[in-house]
């Protein structure tokens, strides 16, 4: 039994129809695996995906993209009949583009969907830092007026946005529940919270048609839109064209849900899980382990950083967890705007030096538990942090030499015996300049709403959802389980982890993050 004060998930999730984005990305699937596993009252979980070349319907791309996905696999193996009645009888799968008006759909159809649903949890998003600023606003930002066009279609129906902690920006020293204000004092606040931003957005647009008009070529107009999305972001307050976007995207659905019901949760830098459906699961590559596959792979021995700045980890099943309360409150105690934030760095803080520690620490006691991850036995040398400051000025100098040295061998015909110098440079600087913000920390988020949150839960769903970080011991996450889970399931085998992390050095994602993959990442449209 629960008192009457406090909100219970299953009872509010139960015969609901719950509409999500970004299932075919990292987060998503953690959260419909969760719900699959302890909500088996839910009336329908609709999916929006998108066809692609290869799967022309939502359904296909489930059956082969999602359901396939070996996030199921405790599911399948204890209740194989169970899951598969699920995602025959209470998954919806529908066609639709985000990005487009009405999803792309006919304005019948949309209007149809709408009134299917009574609860959406939005997690799609492009995750790229270094994204082109046109792709990455139209999903990040333009494409909550879509959403919200559903919602009002409907009569309002509850969202939960995932935004991320980024989305701070420039901002130091203690970052909380609440909308940000900018570095840059470039904007108007309205008396509700929220900024006023579509000039902004315009003004966007029209430096992005500049550019498309000017390229005098069309092989280097996708350089200059990314080049465009980075300096815009460092003009008005951000690192990269990803947090920029989310954080302009946090205005418009700010402004279009003013009187309806909004809860905007905030994940950090999301990784591999901490216990469910197993520790460790991990699809892809996302922020540090970009930084891990390039140590683990020899292309590089040191990185800027911060040793005693606090990086805000937090493992995927405390998001989806997070998700899935703020979806049950929402529906529980509608007609309000909330933020949280879904981060370790105030109550459970780990410092750069001492992740370095850990996973340095469990790669020479145990490299050869993981062949995947380290194909040639442990590194031949420790893996540094270095000061940035210095960092710019040592390498900045090395690339001038190297890149003089290569010109002259181009040039003269003379074989060019420093190309593992060339590379080591390149590798290094790419992942500088994609990274080094995230392990240069100056600030720390702040959770205490999330918190709050959860203690207005059941008993039994604090246990069944935790999202207090506290509960992380860094020395089994950062050891064992995240090394782990990389080996098994991030890479497949030696010849995909090779081509895969060559892959994640040469154009970084968050990551899915985010950032990349991300994730900081949470799903792409």
């Amino acid at each position: 039994m629960f008192t009457s004060n406090e909100i219970s998930v299953k009872e509010q999730l139960a015969g609901k129809r719950i509409m999500i984005t970004g299932t075919t990305g990292f987060l998503g699937k953690v959260v419909i695996e969760k719900m699959i596993r302890e909500i088996p009252d839910v009336e329908k979980i609709i999916l929006v995906i998108r066809g692609n070349d290869r799967y022309h319907t939502a359904r296909e791309r489930f059956d082969h993209e999602i359901a396939v996905s070996t996030i199921f696999d405790r599911l399948k193996d204890d209740s194989p009949a169970y899951f598969r009645q699920f995602c025959l009888d209470k998954i919806e799968c529908v066609t639709g583009e985000l990005t487009e008006k009405n999803f792309g759909l006919s304005r019948e159809d949309f209007t149809l969907l709408a009134g299917r649903v009574d609860i959406i949890i939005h997690i799609a998003a492009c995750v790229d830092f270094r994204e082109q600023l046109q792709r990455a606003l139209m999903i990040n930002t333009l494409s909550l007026l879509n959403i919200a066009d559903l919602i009002k279609a409907a009569g309002n129906i509850p969202l939960a946005h995932v935004a991320t902690c980024y989305v701070n920006g420039f901002n130091t020293g203690d970052c909380r529940e609440e909308v940000v204000v900018p570095t840059r004092k470039a904007f108007k606040r309205n008396p509700k919270g929220f900024y006023h931003v579509r000039p902004l957005i315009a003004k966007l647009q029209k430096k992005i048609s500049d550019v498309e008009e000017n390229c005098p070529r069309p092989d280097q107009l996708a350089e200059r839109l990314v080049e465009l999305g980075v300096k815009e972001s460092h003009r008005y307050g951000w690192n990269d064209t990803y947090t920029f976007t989310k954080w302009l995207g946090e205005q418009i659905i700010m402004e279009e849900l003013q009187d309806s019901t909004l809860t905007i949760v905030r994940p950090s830098i999301i990784e591999s899980t901490y216990q469910e459906p197993v520790p460790g699961w991990v699809e892809g590559v996302k922020v540090a382990d970009a930084i891990i596959l390039a140590y683990a792979r020899e292309k590089t021995p040191f990185f800027p950083a911060r040793t005693n700045g606090v990086i805000d980890i937090i493992p995927a099943d405390l998001v989806a967890n997070s998700l899935i309360l703020a979806a049950a409150e929402v529906l529980a105690m509608p007609g309000k705007h909330r933020i949280y934030q879904c981060s370790t760095g105030s109550v459970n803080p780990l410092t750069i030096g001492r992740m370095r520690h850990l996973l340095q620490s469990e790669t020479n006691r145990n490299a050869g538990a993981y062949e995947r991850l380290y194909p040639k036995g442990t590194p031949k040398r420790d893996f540094r942090i270095i000061d940035r400051t210095l960092f710019v000025m040592a390498m900045s100098a090395l690339k001038g030499v190297v890149t003089m040295y290569d010109g002259i061998c181009k040039f003269t015909g003379m074989r060019n015996r420093i190309r593992k110098v060339t590379n080591f440079v390149n590798t290094t600087m790419k992942l500088a300049v994609t990274f080094s913000f995230y392990a240069s920390p100056n600030y720390i988020f702040h959770n205490n709403k999330l918190m709050d949150l959860s203690s207005r839960m059941t008993p039994a769903d604090r246990s069944a959802f935790p999202v207090d970080a506290r509960i992380i011991e860094w020395e089994r996450y950062m050891g064992p389980i995240h090394l782990s889970g990389l080996n098994r399931y991030a890479l497949k085998d030696r010849k995909t982890a090779q081509s895969q992390a060559e892959e994640n050095i040469r154009v970084p994602s968050i990551v899915n993050i985010p950032i990349a993959s991300g994730s900081l990442e949470h799903g792409k449209v």
